[in-house]
């Protein structure tokens, strides 16, 4: 058993600095920081709140088939009662009742409703489209949280490239100061060759500063929008070259077939308005008199029946209410047609730059091919002692630009493919 343990420990221990540095490492992807943002994003909140909104108006919507319970009471007085001596000869031995004028009622009315022209169904079909509506107009907003981090992530990757570019170049200069600073030793060199490669070393560390603090304050903004931490140790893996995809499928698109789609709802509504109703009822009362008012005392009494309405009034604003509601159709097909003509605008721009930029990184390979071959020739010039330090650092510097070009180039065109991508849809 003692055995058994420590061999558990001894692999326990094993393993624990695999899993910190399993840890330590993390890796993003661009469609990893798109979902992490738009779960972060506050604004996701309301996806709930939306939905259990409309589940309680969908509640109250299928209590209108309960039944209903109205109690109401009162009393009067009024001016004239029915005179059954007036309105009858006189008999004798017979005497008619007088009814008094005062007179009191508390009733009760219980009511089913049996057929309501469709008004609750076309109620619950216009809740469920708006919450259709709200949710994706929630999702039209979050959609615009891609162009954010599409921008904040290639800045990060074109910091982190130039920084590379940069540590070659310094790794570079380094070589050539080691060997100068050697035949300065031996006698054999200046020490103003020395000199103006460290200036140069110099001058790259402090490139290097400028974009540290800017990957650094890149950083910091892709972390506050994914809602997780983003430092150094953080890996950012370069996107694969997107193709360009036609066609728009942008979440816009469902949000105006949705608002039409209401507006259908709507129509149906407008005939439920025109039409009959139909529902039980029993009523039961308290008062004086009763439904025998001949009596003219006070007793109980009910009512139960089946009670038909239908009210005309809806058809006078009918006409107009349809016309409403084709104008509302067609602002929508308006803001959809301006909408797709924008976005299309858009792409266009957007396919212009992809061709842009993948035309300059084809020439940018061939002139960092031909630059990286003149200085490795200026390098053997140098050992040489056919050409100076200073041409040397000024070829190295054009190769350097170069790269850099090419770097910026190849960055830029595939943010232009995944801005395509977004504003696309696809």
């Amino acid at each position: 058993m003692i055995i058994t343990l420590n061999k558990a420990i001894g692999v326990l221990f094993l393993l624990t600095p695999l899993t910190h540095l399993h840890a330590q490492t993390k890796q993003l992807t661009i469609d990893s920081c798109y979902s992490m943002a738009k779960e972060n994003y506050p604004l996701i909140k309301k996806q709930d709140l939306i939905a259990k909104s409309s589940q309680y108006s969908l509640e109250n919507a299928s209590k209108f088939y309960l039944p209903q319970l109205t109690v109401n009471g009162q009393a009067t007085y009024q001016s004239q009662t029915i005179s059954f001596s007036d309105a009858l000869p006189s008999i004798p031995g017979i005497s008619f009742p007088t009814i008094d004028k005062d007179q009191y009622k508390i009733q009760a009315e219980l009511s089913q409703s049996i057929y309501d022209g469709g008004v609750t169904k076309h109620q619950k079909a216009l809740i469920r489209a708006n919450e259709q509506i709200q949710q994706q107009s929630l999702e039209v907003n979050l959609n615009t949280l891609k162009d954010r981090v599409t921008q904040i992530y290639f800045s990060v990757l074109l910091m982190n490239e130039q920084l590379k570019q940069n540590e070659i170049r310094k790794t570079d200069l380094q070589g050539a100061l080691n060997k100068a600073n050697a035949a300065f030793i031996n006698g054999t060199g200046f020490r103003s060759n020395v000199d103006e490669l460290k200036a140069a070393i110099i001058n790259i560390d402090m490139t290097a500063i400028t974009f540290r603090a800017n990957r650094n304050a890149f950083m910091d903004m892709l972390a506050l929008l994914i809602g997780r931490p983003v430092d150094e140790s953080t890996i950012l893996v370069l996107p694969e070259p997107l193709p360009v995809t036609p066609g728009i499928s942008r979440p816009e698109l469902k949000y105006f077939d949705l608002q039409k789609k209401s507006f259908d709802i709507q129509e149906q509504q407008l005939r439920s308005a025109y039409t009959p109703k139909l529902s039980a009822f029993v009523q039961g009362a308290y008062g004086r008199p009763t439904l025998n008012i001949i009596e003219n005392k006070f007793g109980p009494w009910w009512i139960a029946g089946i009670r038909l309405n239908w009210s005309a009034g809806s058809l006078y604003s009918l006409k107009n209410n349809r016309h409403l509601l084709e104008i509302n159709r067609q602002n929508v097909d308006t803001d959809k047609e301006t909408f797709l003509f924008n976005t299309r605008l858009t792409l266009s721009q957007q396919n212009a730059d992809i061709k842009k930029y993948s035309d300059l990184l084809e020439q940018d390979n061939a002139v960092a091919e031909l630059l990286t071959a003149v200085v490795q020739s200026a390098k053997a010039q140098l050992d040489n002692g056919v050409i100076t330090v200073h041409e040397y650092i000024a070829k190295l510097n054009e190769e350097n630009l170069a790269k850099q070009a090419r770097i910026v180039h190849n960055i830029q065109l595939l943010q232009a493919q995944y801005n395509f991508k977004n504003t696309s849809g696809n």
